[in-house]
């Protein structure tokens, strides 16, 4: 069975806490996380999880004693149009193929995914290699991650907007923003989500 978007911010959160903590967080604290009026809304919402698969009690009613369960995902066909640029602007590489995404990444519109070359990003945690999943979108608003064309070349930055003038402006320290003409930049879409694979 599906999560609601709730009970996913529940899942993650419960996740990220064993992963730091080596324990489950207490009733007491996904209540203040959440700001759940009381600590039967939280037993609510694990008992909603429990019965759709995702945690189980193995150890009746303590409060502490849960373990989750994998998190299922059903995955969407999204276009893979090649790569861009994370540093310089770089002409995006147009692939015909496709690639699976879980749907928990998507929005609604018309989505599609794009890999990273270059580092510029990686204060936003968006490192060479990784694939963005991208909104399509002509517009943004200013503090949002864009790829944005200029001249026909792509690439990835933040996007601040002041009158006539665009400032594309990298994540990283060691690199500057950049400046151009309001009617030179063409946004192309926002990140709304990222993939990562692991070598071993």
């Amino acid at each position: 069975m599906q999560l609601t978007k709730q009970q996913t911010r529940i899942y993650r959160y419960l996740e990220t806490y064993l992963r730091q903590n080596g324990r489950p967080p207490s009733y007491q604290e996904i209540q203040n996380h959440f700001g759940f009026r009381s600590l039967n809304s939280v037993a609510k919402h694990l008992k909603q999880l429990e019965r759709k698969g995702y945690l189980e009690s193995p150890w009746g009613n303590q409060k502490r004693a849960f373990r989750l369960l994998p998190l299922r995902t059903t995955a969407a066909a999204v276009p893979f149009l090649g790569r861009v640029a994370a540093g310089a602007p770089l002409e995006a590489v147009e692939i015909p193929e496709t690639m699976e995404v879980p749907e928990s990444l998507l929005s609604g519109g018309n989505n599609f995914a794009l890999q990273v070359r270059g580092d510029s990003m990686v204060d936003e945690g968006i490192r060479d290699g990784d694939v963005l999943i991208i909104r399509k979108q002509e517009y943004a608003d200013n503090g949002q991650t864009v790829v944005a064309q200029i001249e026909g070349e792509a690439t990835i930055k933040k996007f601040y907007q002041r009158n006539d003038q665009v400032e594309l402006r990298p994540a990283n320290e060691e690199l500057e923003p950049f400046k151009v003409a309001a009617d030179k930049v063409e946004i192309v879409g926002v990140v709304i989500g990222l993939m990562r694979h692991y070598k071993r």
